[in-house]
């Protein structure tokens, strides 16, 4: 017997041994049990099946209907929010041009032919150790134009004389020839030893492995042709092609007031110069300034 049951039955004999002072055919011993079913323990009982029973059909059974609607949305909610999350970027292509061009600067043309006829009296180190000599050290097209675009990758805060030197440190230490399956089959170390003399050459011992992966899976162990393609390429940005513009050309083309606004970085240059410089003077402005800037004694 339940202690509930218990304890009414006892008051209800204690209530027997007296009649009731208002109506003496009634008494306490004959009233219905008041208390019924033990209602409180039932509802003990449903409160621990919920916390013992993990079964969810047993649990959608008990909960209601409401609360099992509101459940699925949250659920549902939340996939959603991951899923939005997890989308990939689209790629922006590099900028090619203005769209408003840029202007011709007043005299420009006097100016750049005075400084192109000083360059052809004074040599620079441009002149023998600019990243377009590495080209000329190989026999197969394909690995010229590798060998171009890896002095390019190494020219990236580095002098020419440093990475001139480091070429061809490089191309001695994978076997004489700059090839893309020549670096792939190199291991880290040895790119590293030979490129160390160049700017962040730990970084870039990285990227040139990774570009060779990239050149032999994607484009047949060739340098792509167009420029979204190469920038799409481990250390590889758009400073590097078109008209080439480093620290050199930056500075210079901002000191002679080429910019109707100066810019501030190489990247505004490019498309400034490319918008209004002749095409046909797009491959040899940068050899002319650079060159200009390594022998210059004034500060720009």
């Amino acid at each position: 017997m339940s202690a509930a049951r218990r304890v009414a039955t006892e008051r209800a004999t204690r209530l027997a041994v007296k009649s009731s002072p208002y109506r003496a055919a009634v008494n306490p011993s004959d009233a219905p049990d008041i208390l019924g079913p033990s209602t409180t323990r039932r509802r003990i009982r449903v409160k621990r099946e919920g916390v013992e029973h993990d079964d969810p059909e047993d649990l959608a059974n008990r909960l209601p209907a409401a609360t099992i609607k509101k459940r699925a949305k949250a659920t549902t909610s939340v996939t959603i929010t991951e899923t939005k999350s997890r989308s990939p970027k689209k790629s922006k292509g590099i900028a090619q041009s203005l769209t408003v061009p840029h202007p011709a600067p007043d005299r420009w043309k006097e100016v750049y032919d005075t400084i192109k006829e000083m360059r052809s009296r004074i040599p620079a180190p441009v002149d023998t150790m600019g990243c377009d000599q590495a080209q000329w050290k190989e026999q197969d097209p394909k690995n010229s134009r590798f060998a171009t675009l890896i002095s390019l990758m190494l020219s990236s805060q580095t002098k020419d004389e440093v990475t001139d030197a480091a070429v061809a440190k490089l191309r001695t230490a994978v076997g004489g020839s700059l090839s893309v399956d020549a670096v792939i089959a190199a291991d880290e170390a040895t790119i590293s030893e030979a490129i160390s003399k160049v700017g962040f050459w730990r970084r870039k011992t990285q990227y040139i492995k990774q570009t060779a992966q990239r050149l032999r899976h994607d484009f047949d162990s060739d340098v792509p042709k167009t420029v979204d393609e190469l920038c799409s390429l481990p250390g590889v940005g758009p400073k590097n092609f078109g008209i080439g513009v480093d620290v050199h050309v930056h500075r210079i083309t901002n000191r002679l007031g080429w910019h109707q606004r100066p810019t501030k970085n190489p990247e505004e240059t490019r498309l400034n110069l490319q918008s209004w410089l002749p095409k046909e003077l797009h491959g040899e402005i940068n050899h002319m300034l650079v060159g200009f800037g390594q022998v210059s004694r004034l500060p720009y």
